[in-house]
């Protein structure tokens, strides 16, 4: 994916608009929303690490889609999640979360068991 899917995602996955990135990095909006447009510009490096930070996420991210490098020093005592997974679920996971306990449980329980078949 390119840089502009890359943010396009981000910025629906926060629930972040242009203009709120804009006021976030101090990059006038124009300048962004030209990096959303197909076949438009692509960020300096001192833009994509602004819009980076502004997001929470590394410019290696936006760039490739792929975080390779390591974030923090116990990162090895937590397990590695895939962050493009965690997206592409993320509604399944809050309407989840929305449900009573015990269907909570009842689901979990029963991906456990397809999962072992």
């Amino acid at each position: 994916m390119s840089f502009r899917e890359n943010l396009k995602d981000e910025l629906a996955y926060q629930d972040i608009t242009v203009k709120e990135l804009s006021f976030k990095t101090g990059i006038n909006k124009r300048t962004l929303d030209n990096y959303l447009r197909e076949n438009e510009s692509q960020p300096t490096i001192e833009n994509a690490v602004k819009i980076a930070k502004a997001l929470g996420v590394s410019a290696e991210y936006l760039a490739t889609g792929e975080q390779t490098t390591k974030l923090s020093d116990n990162s090895s005592t937590q397990p590695s999640l895939d962050l493009k997974l965690c997206k592409k679920y993320y509604s399944t996971i809050q309407k989840l979360n929305e449900m009573p306990d015990n269907t909570k449980k009842i689901l979990c329980k029963l991906i456990s068991e397809w999962k072992e078949k």
